[in-house]
């Protein structure tokens, strides 16, 4: 029969009708005569009443059902009784009075239970992500995503701009991680890249006369996993043609408004979203990602204590370094020496040798290096503003990292302190980033975002040589939400005599350059009109907007931290006849190949 409705909408309005409901037993309570169960599906849950008063043959179908079974029921909507309300539920004052039942599926006892807050690891919850996907949060983290790209669909076409699709088989281009490579069976030693982004062919799109691109584009990077990342992600693509930085940061706006607007009801106020230059970013916060929610900016005390009796202070500032602090109000009591050691520990990763800290009492500052700062007590705590019961923490070495040290000190301790407001949305933007940054690891330098990013105009005739190209600042704009990352976006490159210098001062020859991008340099010539975009994580976004700290919990079927697909098992070996097909050879494979279900 017909659903009527979904059994978690079922509410008064339906009082005295009768309805046909679908969905699986959330719970079953036996009071002999008496049959209560409660029917889930994707709105919620919907008490059914069983019972020989209102039909024998249903109770006696209701007296074999077990806990997820799938069935179908037929019957009464009644009021409940006053004292069997409940306020929690949308069907919380009404039941459903059985008259006619039918087992679609029967199902074994579940490895978890299907409810909210499960204590269970991550791992079992990828293993079953079927049943997973079937707990209200997981449903409702769901159902923002789809509303995020909803509201992403709805604003931008109703703005001119025209979905298109680019494609996922295509050329290896050196545009920063890794690629995952799909080898060629009709060209024999010949490989496909997924795309890392849709940028060279949203650009050629501009250059085709599409001004206004976007696509909910698919894409894949072979790299290390965090909370945050994952090898195949989804991004919120847009490309324009004729439109300036501030244009294109006002339209981001309007659009983020109207995401937020739909997915949480939120009305965002634009005209509050402040912005920041990189170099202003790093200065206060440590960070071009700052979560601006709360305070504790990072205060330069080069200055100060350029002369101190403390040796890594005076040495570092010597050797060209900073010395930069962040106070933690109220901190003082809550953080021992020992506690203090193990964040001492924690921000070795970030390349900090110690961790230099005060703590300000009623006696005035105490700590380990408060003997060596008795002539700059005064003035301090005056640059600090620090008051009694702060904590003072501190780093000494090179700028990056003192900003990173900082960045990971000021996070930590603001949540461990209960600092942050969770309910605030604090987005910025991030503008005027340096277009190089030098990796000292690899020793070159690299684009801070892509090789397509177009130079300040005050800074072209720099581009002439590669020293000068290394000093250049980009068009550029990041987009920041409650301290990540939530879109990347840019002027690009229009002309072909700047485009060859960026990639001459990235260390590639004429020749390199020719066959790495040769297609986009071609394009180039033909008459490319100024263009820029940007890409929103959906993934990323939808975790902020539901209050979730993993992308895992708003993707149906994602990777584990090893990159691996615990319900399949993939990646996996295949059979060695699709090696050989492929012209690749392989030690391990397995026996079988997975059956191809496409052409099944």
């Amino acid at each position: 029969m017909k659903r009527t409705n979904y059994a978690g909408l079922i509410d008064e309005k339906y009082l005295g009708q009768t309805v046909v409901l679908q969905g699986w037993v959330q719970k079953r309570r036996d009071l002999g005569a008496l049959i209560f169960v409660d029917l889930r599906d994707r709105e919620g849950l919907v008490q059914l009443t069983f019972s020989e008063a209102i039909n024998a043959d249903a109770l006696t179908v209701a007296d074999q059902i077990r806990t997820e079974f799938v069935i179908e029921a037929t019957g009464v909507v009644v009021a409940r009784d006053e004292n069997a309300i409940n306020a929690q539920m949308r069907s919380g004052k009404i039941e459903v009075q059985v008259q006619q039942v039918e087992i679609l599926s029967t199902a074994k006892t579940t490895p978890f239970y299907i409810e909210d807050d499960i204590n269970v690891s991550d791992e079992l919850r990828l293993k079953y992500r079927y049943l997973d996907l079937r707990r209200p949060e997981m449903q409702r983290n769901l159902r923002i995503r789809s509303k995020v790209t909803a509201a992403t669909h709805e604003f931008l076409d109703a703005n001119g701009f025209i979905d298109i699709e680019t494609p996922y088989l295509a050329k290896s281009t050196p545009e920063g991680a890794r690629d995952y490579l799909v080898p060629s069976r009709v060209n024999p030693g010949s490989f496909y890249a997924l795309p890392q982004s849709p940028q060279l062919f949203k650009q050629l799109l501009m250059g085709a006369g599409f001004d206004r691109y976007y696509q909910v584009a698919r894409a894949f990077r072979d790299e290390d996993l965090r909370g945050d990342r994952q090898p195949e992600f989804t991004q919120l693509d847009l490309e324009t043609s004729f439109m300036s930085q501030s244009e294109i940061i006002a339209l981001v706006n309007e659009w983020v408004a109207a995401i937020m607007k739909k997915t949480v009801d939120f009305d965002l106020n634009i005209a509050e979203i402040p912005t920041l230059d990189w170099a202003e970013s790093m200065a206060r916060f440590g960070t071009d990602k700052p979560d601006m929610r709360f305070g504790m900016e990072l205060i330069d005390l080069s200055s100060l204590l350029a002369q101190s009796e403390f040796g890594v202070f005076s040495k570092a500032i010597a050797n060209g370094g900073q010395v930069k602090a962040i106070v933690v109000p109220g901190a003082a009591e809550h953080y021992s020496r020992k506690d203090i050691d193990k964040m001492a520990q924690y921000i070795e990763r970030f390349g900090a040798k110690g961790l230099a800290w005060l703590k300000i009492t009623a006696d005035g500052i105490t700590g380990p290096i408060a003997k060596f700062l008795t002539a700059e007590s005064d003035a301090l705590l005056a640059a600090t503003e620090a008051k009694e019961g702060d904590l003072v923490l501190f780093a000494a070495d090179k700028p990056a990292v003192v900003a990173a040290t900082l960045d990971a000190l000021r996070r930590m301790t603001a949540k461990a302190q209960g600092l942050i407001d969770e309910s605030k949305w604090q987005f910025a933007w991030i503008v005027n980033w340096p277009l190089f940054e030098y990796q000292p690891d690899e020793d070159r330098w690299i684009s801070a975002h892509h090789p397509f990013t177009m130079p300040n105009e005050e800074d072209l005739p720099l581009m002439d040589t590669t020293e000068g190209a290394h000093q250049a600042h980009a068009q550029s704009y990041d987009l920041v939400l409650n301290g990540y990352e939530l879109g990347s976006g840019s002027i690009r490159i229009h002309r072909m005599d700047i485009q060859q210098k960026m990639l001459a001062a990235l260390g590639f020859t004429p020749e390199a350059a020719e066959e790495a991008f040769g297609f986009l340099l071609e394009g180039m010539t033909y008459g490319f009109p100024p263009m820029g975009g940007i890409a929103l994580g959906l993934d990323r976004l939808a975790m902020l907007l539901a209050g979730v700290d993993n992308i895992r919990e708003v993707i149906a079927f994602p990777k584990n931290s090893k990159g691996s697909e615990p319900m399949t098992d993939a990646p996996l070996p295949v059979a060695k006849a699709q090696l050989d097909e492929l012209g690749l050879v392989a030690p391990i494979y397995a026996e079988t190949s997975t059956p191809n279900m496409a052409e099944e």
